[in-house]
């Protein structure tokens, strides 16, 4: 007998976005979690550098504001841009009541500085900002009693009314595969949150966890919502190089606290990029690497920071060090080997400020949402910040909606009668394989019209594959993630060849000057139906 759950509000995914919306919801209001592996998997439990909002005095939110829309290269939107600024000290105040234990120096809470940053605006705790965070949050919603956490569910696919042949669309829910029993199971829900994370796991190289793998936006691809800048992929600069290093990310703050950028031969090369040197923004110092990386022939560069005292840096970045240590590398004495890697997704479902998609009833916020203020490139520790003003503003609107009588509609069971196990999954892993190397090979940090011809060629061929094996054979999560990466990987592709300039994070030798106007690349799937008041 299939599973069928009913809940008031679900949310797909676990992090930082989807935590705070929850707390956020009244207690009468019963939530449903999902997070597909533990509630530590995700990636903001990896977030090293902090959170950027406005804490000093001697700081303005009309700074902060300048400085994503100049990181953003003037595609961000200002009132996104402002209204992320504004709420950003309430939200972090926020924080400190959940009990978030953030360093502190004298008394006063420590704030750094990174790349694009015009002035020390950056709360963090330690070098593990995310880890703090997330589990306070994960601590709260386990006392919450009208939460619910399911681990280790993928979700699979959203249902609307138009899927179930029913008028007036809206999402009602989405079918989510357990992976301890292996089944498909119903969630019936009067509002659906995506709040997935990003789509890096589409990339080679990457500083993100496996769960990377944009299900949200592909899941909402496919229930008709808009997607925006799929082209800006941000690149972190500084990826750990070391074969037993999978993903560890080296943050930002590390240039911010004076941290310098080698060549192989110990001499510093950023200011022939940059006047900003190593505190320029992500994307013109992930380009410059990768330029010295391919004129050298090198396997990677250095970061070091071996010149401050010991002490600070053991202080100040506890968890490099001891990483670091642990694979032989001692920072306080000698640089640390970086190659750039796939980062942060800057667009995304297309969203109000609010939250709301295109379809009623469905909601995105965090990574896996556009909300305009990245930009063509995100400034350093905004996507933590846009995680707590989105998901706080979210839980506002949707309390108002739910005020609204509530209609249950019967979702059908999942249906498994017509398919087999599988004897091939070594294809899931060769297409996986695949998919990733020739977006970076192809779709990398620079493009060109050539490059990107070929990543389109390869992907139809695979959504064809993936497209026979998901309709012949029992899904499985690998086969999931795969469905969605390809699904995303078309979408960057379609939004890259269709963006015929270079800005922020998209870089094109076909086309190496920006564009004189500032444009969102919007794409739009068939089954698009316009709600009476459209977002963004």
């Amino acid at each position: 007998m299939a599973i069928t759950h009913h809940y008031d509000v679900l949310i797909i995914g676990s992090g930082a976005a989807g935590l705070t919306l929850a707390l956020h919801l009244a207690p009468e209001i019963k939530v449903a979690v999902l997070s597909k592996g533990d509630l530590k998997s995700g990636s903001t439990w990896l977030a090293q550098g902090g959170i950027a909002a406005v804490l000093d005095d001697n700081d303005c939110e009309e700074k902060h504001s300048e400085d994503t829309m100049i990181a953003g290269s003037w595609l961000s939107h200002k009132d996104a841009v402002d209204f992320t600024v504004q709420h950003g000290k309430e939200s972090i105040e926020w924080l400190i009541n959940q009990g978030v234990p953030f360093t502190k120096n004298d008394g006063e809470h420590h704030l750094t500085k990174e790349g694009g940053h015009s002035h020390r605006r950056i709360i963090h705790a330690a070098d593990a900002t995310g880890k703090a965070v997330q589990r306070t949050l994960i601590e709260k919603a386990i006392a919450a009693e009208n939460i619910d956490l399911f681990e280790h569910y993928t979700a699979v696919d959203l249902v609307t009314r138009t899927k179930l042949r029913l008028p007036g669309n809206r999402c009602i829910g989405a079918y989510a595969l357990n992976c301890a029993s292996g089944h498909v199971e119903v969630f019936n829900a009067r509002t659906v949150v995506l709040a997935t994370g990003g789509a890096s796991k589409s990339y080679l190289y990457t500083s993100n966890p496996d769960g990377s793998t944009g299900d949200g936006i592909a899941m909402a691809w496919r229930a008709g919502c808009r997607v925006a800048n799929m082209e800006f992929n941000q690149f972190h600069p500084t990826c750990l190089y070391h074969p037993q290093a999978k993903s560890f990310l080296i943050t930002e703050a590390v240039r911010g606290e004076g941290g310098k950028l080698l060549l192989p031969n110990g001499k510093r090369f950023m200011h022939r990029f940059d006047s900003r040197g190593e505190l320029a923004p992500r994307d013109i110092v992930a380009r410059a690497i990768d330029h010295e990386m391919k004129r050298l022939g090198a396997d990677c560069l250095f970061l070091d920071i071996s010149h401050k005292p010991e002490e600070f840096i053991r202080n100040h970045f506890p968890t490099i060090y001891k990483r670091c240590m642990k694979l032989g590398i001692d920072i306080t004495k000698e640089p640390i080997p970086v190659v750039p890697a796939a980062h942060y997704t800057c667009g995304g479902v297309m969203t109000d400020e609010t939250g709301m998609t295109d379809l009623p009833g469905l909601y995105a916020i965090g990574e896996t949402a556009f909300t305009g203020l990245h930009g063509a490139n995100r400034l350093a520790s905004n996507s933590l910040l846009e995680c707590l003003v989105y998901a706080r503003s979210a839980s506002r609107h949707i309390a108002e909606e739910l005020r609204a009588p509530a209609e249950e509609v019967h979702i059908p069971e999942w249906d498994e009668s017509q398919v087999t196990d599988s004897d091939e999954d070594v294809i899931i892993s060769h297409n996986w394989d695949e998919l990733r190397r020739f977006m970076w090979d192809y779709v990398g940090i620079v493009r060109t019209n050539k490059r990107l011809q070929r990543a389109k060629h390869r992907v139809d061929l695979l959504l064809q594959e993936i497209s026979e094996y998901y309709s012949n054979y029992k899904i499985g999560k690998d086969l999931l993630e795969l469905r969605n990466l390809a699904v995303v990987a078309d979408l960057i592709i379609r939004s890259a060849m269709l963006r015929q300039e270079s800005r922020g994070l998209n870089y094109t030798l076909d086309y190496p000057d920006e564009a004189p106007e500032a444009l969102d690349t919007i794409l739009t799937p068939v089954n698009f139906q316009w709600r009476h008041q459209p977002v963004n």
